[in-house]
């Protein structure tokens, strides 16, 4: 009998592990966030983002990714960049990441996604409101969430000796590919 219970023991562990899939954050992803200015409005780039997610028995289980702070880059230049990267904390805080704590999944349309958002060193929760698109081979996850620079102690940016000021509220807009493993 004991004999019986460790194999269907191993039996179920080894089902489960077969249900879960891994998928990676493919070279397709963007992520770009757009603010305003007192001259004029912008775009940064994100260039360098890794991520996972994991899917258990059609439900996802882990969504989790990261960004190099400085592989964000504008198209205005090196100053930009700088200020940029001053503002989000780069030499003690070289990367922006998510993870997500509460997933509701249907594919589709306005999808919540909640999760720890930690940007300049501070964590906040958020819900990632989300399209999502599942298709055999890929997970494509796209929306957009505003945030407030203050909220995660970040001084909006200056320039001309502080007659260009950046905007508190900035807008991160994201087209994530997951790529199956």
């Amino acid at each position: 009998m004991r004999n019986l219970i460790v194999a269907l023991i191993v039996v179920f562990c080894f089902s489960v592990g077969w249900s879960q899939e891994n998928y990676s954050l493919s070279s397709e992803s963007k992520l770009t966030v757009d603010g305003t200015s007192t001259l004029h409005d912008w775009t940064v780039t994100a260039n360098t983002c890794n991520g996972s997610l994991v899917v258990e028995a059609d439900m996802f289980k882990e969504i989790s990714f990261d960004v190099e702070v400085a592989s964000i880059i504008s198209t205005r230049g090196a100053t930009m960049d700088k200020k940029t990267h001053n503002a989000l904390k780069k030499e003690e805080h070289p990367k922006v990441m998510f993870s997500a704590t509460d997933i509701t999944f249907a594919a589709g349309d306005n999808q919540n996604i909640s999760g720890k958002l930690n940007v300049a060193g501070v964590d906040k929760d958020v819900t990632l409101a989300a399209n999502i698109d599942n298709t055999s081979d890929n997970i494509r996850i796209t929306g957009n969430y505003t945030i407030t620079l203050q909220d995660y102690n970040m001084k909006p940016p200056t320039a001309m000796f502080g007659t260009i000021v950046v905007g508190d509220d900035v807008t991160v807009n994201f087209d994530l590919v997951f790529a199956k493993n």
